[in-house]
């Protein structure tokens, strides 16, 4: 039995009925991880030794009689912009490079409380800004289901390792889309919790008031059980939510009944050339009628605005949290200086890549005397009407059905040269983001041999509507 191509789930049950150990189930994706990591590249960092010495425990504790955590035995990959006590985390830069935290991330220490085996640090676009992990400072991450084409981002290697059974499940950060459209890519499920559901402390910000941190898995239930093991109020993190935490399971929910809007705007938009994924999404929504569900199409008339509202205030916060790596307090620093500004000026352009660059170029153009109330404020309340038009629109509705991107995998260093059209994919995913709900990207098919994924987004703190909502489309299709 190749044990790393189970699900999640299905390797925990084995190990509380001792049919496997948690050494052998680290062992199986360390082998894995020998076999293809060469061609994927989803790691910057592995942590055997730790992985081992904690799979150790776990059996140790399974023998004792003891219970175990929702997370036992699982090797988990961390998106290396969460901070690990004593192990690198370089958010896939030059300027990090040799960073060592002192403080581990509060889902870290979840993931310990719940038993799950940290097994590394995986790739990334980087400090999270990118849409293809091809902007990491160590190297691309290829798509595990054809190396030609890019994993999405940029939460790449953490969708590429579980999509690739180096890893049982992980985790990733979604700013505006960096967990669903990497796990639409790779032909898994990827979770964006609603704002303030998952602690962010202990995960290097890109845009505090978007980031979240998200969960990958094979399928909805591994995603699920990796969102039930990190998720809980956090008092170290000031947008944590007393509401956050899971109280329900998967069964019960059905397709029968489930209210489903479907923006008109998303309808009207002709953004893919590729009529083959609009084919496919009309016939998944064939399925969900089958099933009972009441479809109906709705305006979110101010949807059309989220692109470029998301982009001014992504990269306005992107240009104030950078501002802390200035070659002084950590992180890289130049010998090329004579004074102190010498000493700022070279050290962020030997050490920042150029889509950082870039966003923190808008993001302080967007703050600028004279360019503030145009830009930034404005796109404040843009993101107020965004918000009030889905408040609206969960009013009757206990769904919101999209593709999560309107193309398909990529070819690598196509559109990479081309911001504009990187930014586009994700046109389905930031509104998610501006308005702080919850989404979930799940596989709905393939077309030529890639994958193609659907967002069931909902209202915040309902993430039991659209887990169950996917797990019943699952089942149904499987």
């Amino acid at each position: 039995m190749d044990i790393s191509s189970l699900k999640a789930w299905e390797m925990r049950e084995k190990l509380l009925k001792k049919e496997i150990s948690a050494v052998e189930i680290l062992e199986s994706h360390l082998n894995r991880i020998d076999s293809v990591e060469k061609d994927i590249n989803a790691f910057i960092t592995i942590d055997r030794d730790n992985a081992l010495k904690a799979s150790k425990g776990v059996d140790e504790k399974l023998a004792r009689g003891e219970s175990l955590g929702v997370l036992a035995g699982l090797p988990i990959g961390l998106k290396d912009n969460i901070m690990t006590k004593d192990l690198r985390t370089t958010c896939a830069s030059k300027m990090l490079e040799n960073f060592i935290p002192p403080f581990d991330a509060t889902v870290v220490r979840n993931i310990r409380r719940e038993d799950g085996i940290i097994l590394g640090k995986t790739n990334l676009d980087e400090f999270a800004m990118g849409g293809s992990t091809e902007t990491s400072y160590f190297g691309n991450t290829r798509n595990p289901r054809n190396l030609d084409v890019v994993p999405g981002g940029s939460s790449g290697g953490s969708a590429a390792g579980v999509a690739a059974n180096e890893l049982a499940i992980s985790l990733g950060s979604d700013t505006g889309g960096s967990v669903r459209q990497p796990a639409s890519y790779c032909g898994i499920v990827g979770i964006k919790p609603t704002y303030g559901m998952v602690s962010r402390y202990g995960v290097m910000p890109m845009s505090n008031s978007l980031d979240q941190v998200g969960q990958f898995g094979r399928d909805v239930k591994d995603a699920f059980l990796m969102l039930k093991g990190v998720s809980g109020f956090d008092p170290l993190d000031g947008t944590s939510s007393k509401k956050s935490g899971i109280n329900f399971d998967l069964e019960g929910g059905s397709l029968k009944g489930l209210r489903i809007a479907l923006p008109v705007e998303y309808r009207d938009l002709k953004v893919t050339g590729d009529e083959k994924i609009r084919e496919m999404f009309d016939n998944t929504l064939k399925v969900f009628e089958r099933e009972g569900a009441i479809i109906d199409y709705v305006s979110l008339p101010h949807l059309k605005y989220a692109l470029e509202t998301y982009y001014i205030i992504s990269t306005a916060e992107v240009s104030t949290n950078l501002s802390r790596l200035d070659g002084i307090r950590y992180g890289y620093r130049t010998e090329n200086y004579e004074t102190l500004d010498d000493l700022y000026t070279m050290s962020r352009t030997e050490a920042f890549g150029e889509e950082a660059k870039r966003r923190i170029m808008m993001g302080t153009y967007a703050l600028s005397a004279g360019y503030q109330d145009e830009h930034y404020k404005k796109a404040l309340k843009v993101r107020t009407l965004i918000k009030n038009d889905y408040d609206k629109t969960f009013k009757d509705y206990d769904v919101i059905l999209s593709l999560t991107s309107p193309i398909l995998p990529f070819p690598f260093d196509s559109i990479i040269n081309s911001p504009v059209d990187m930014y586009k994919a994700d046109l389905y995913t930031v509104p998610v983001n501006l308005a702080g709900l919850c989404a979930m990207s799940m596989p709905m098919g393939e077309i030529d041999g890639l994958p193609v994924g659907m967002q069931l987004t909902g209202n915040r703190f309902q993430e039991s509507k659209i887990i169950r909502a996917g797990y019943a489309f699952e089942k149904v299709v499987k």
